[in-house]
């Protein structure tokens, strides 16, 4: 594809692992875990997620090259194709996943619940742009695009080659995005425990004088792909940067 440095491939991102499991809500999940471990985003008043704060007095806004520009909402990130061919330069899936990382920051104008972002009108058109990348590589049935048989079954192989560790020492960025595409609020308590409480990631219920975690409605199998493999295209930094939990 020449210069293209968007082309398609058939590599699955966590946003994309995510979406099928779980929705859009899963998928932004995603977006905002990764904006966090990339030191791009943080926790704001309980149950909200805004922009991080420059560390000292004087310092610049964090560094956002990483992030793509995103089009008018509406526009579809791939060029028209031709005779039912698929365009040339089409994005591939890493791309798109950025798109939505771009589209959760952009939304963070204030402090933001993660109900609102996913009702987003920007978050949901780079939610849709994920969806063409898993309707295309025929993991989502037509023409309600839930996934497939075949996408669950992937999934759920997922799961058992990728269970929850005990521990978080010596793990990457990369292993927090799977785990927390794979196996939702649970991946969340063991990689980011503290900010998705603060976030409104994770929820408590409180139990006579006790407040506790409630426990995890997303940890079922919903779909997925037959691999994974994603770099987030940023610094060369791996797919999510810096590891600040």
């Amino acid at each position: 594809m020449g210069d293209c440095i968007h082309c398609a491939d058939a590599r699955r991102t966590p946003h994309e692992i995510a979406l099928l499991r779980g929705g859009p809500r899963a998928a932004v999940t995603v977006a905002v875990v990764a904006l966090h471990l990339r030191g791009v985003l943080e926790a704001g008043p309980p149950g909200t997620v805004r922009a991080s704060r420059p560390t000292e007095a004087g310092d610049a806004e964090h560094p956002l090259s990483f992030l793509p520009p995103l089009p008018p909402v509406g526009v579809p990130l791939d060029p028209p194709a031709t005779d039912g061919a698929r365009p040339a330069g089409a994005v591939d899936t890493a791309y798109r996943a950025l798109i939505l990382e771009s589209a959760v920051h952009g939304a963070l104008d204030e402090p933001t619940g993660l109900g609102e972002l996913v009702r987003h009108p920007e978050v949901r058109w780079a939610v849709a742009e994920v969806r063409v990348g898993l309707a295309e590589a025929g993991l989502l049935t037509y023409p309600l695009l839930r996934p497939t048989r075949a996408a669950r079954r992937q999934v759920r192989a997922l799961r058992e080659q990728h269970p929850l560790p005990a521990v978080r020492r010596g793990l990457t960025p990369d292993d927090t995005l799977l785990a927390v595409a794979l196996h939702g609020e649970q991946g969340l308590r063991v990689f980011v425990p503290r900010f998705a409480l603060r976030a409104g990631l994770t929820a408590r219920v409180r139990i006579g004088n006790k407040s506790m975690l409630r426990p995890s409605r997303s940890s079922g199998t919903y779909g997925g792909s037959g691999g994974f493999h994603y770099c987030g295209g940023g610094g060369g930094s791996g797919c999510g940067g810096g590891g600040g939990m």
